[in-house]
């Protein structure tokens, strides 16, 4: 396999990658544990992600139980989880605290699948940008003599074919979120 296709696929991966932690983090009407991974929370001095300090547990479809390994950064947990842009209401009893996930509106919902959309294309964007940039690598090794026409062609439809997989992987992707996301 030349460099090329390998450093390609390598980024096309990170691509993938980077859209899914994106759908993790956008709330749907189901609960959640992937909702608090960008939520940190300040304690003992220091901003420690959520998921470090405490156990999330999900019980119910619609249900968040945060329970903090230290009872004393309840408090401070509950703080994260509002003051958070996920628009939760957290309450506690002083040993775990509850979230209840409201269903979403309609509005809502497709307001979220419109954001999943621009996501999606914003990948495919950067899929065929990285196709682009290693057939430009590829047009230099020709025109420096480190390949053949036919190695440059037969390297390009790889190419083409690794980027056909990748924005077909995308559309999948988006497809299950969209699915998640409208549902009632």
């Amino acid at each position: 396999m030349h460099k090329t296709i390998q450093s390609s696929e390598d980024r096309m991966k990170k691509t993938v990658t980077s859209l899914k932690d994106g759908f993790a983090s956008l709330r749907t009407g189901r609960a959640s544990a992937s909702l608090f991974d960008k939520i940190r929370v300040d304690c003992y001095g220091d901003k420690s992600p959520l998921n470090q300090i405490a156990n999330i547990s999900i019980p119910e479809a619609r249900l968040i139980v945060i329970q903090p390994w230290d009872k004393g950064l309840i408090g401070e947990i509950e703080k994260a989880v509002r003051s958070s842009e996920l628009s939760l209401n957290p309450s506690n009893d002083g040993k775990v605290i509850r979230i209840a996930i409201p269903p979403l509106t309609e509005e809502r919902r497709k307001e979220l699948a419109k954001h999943a959309k621009n996501q999606a294309e914003q990948s495919r964007v950067a899929v065929r940008n990285i196709r682009r940039d290693g057939n430009d690598e590829l047009k230099k090794a020709l025109k420096d003599k480190e390949l053949t026409e036919d190695e440059e062609n037969r390297t390009s439809e790889e190419l083409q074919k690794l980027t056909d997989s990748y924005i077909k992987q995308i559309d999948q992707i988006l497809e299950e979120k969209e699915k998640e996301i409208l549902e009632v």
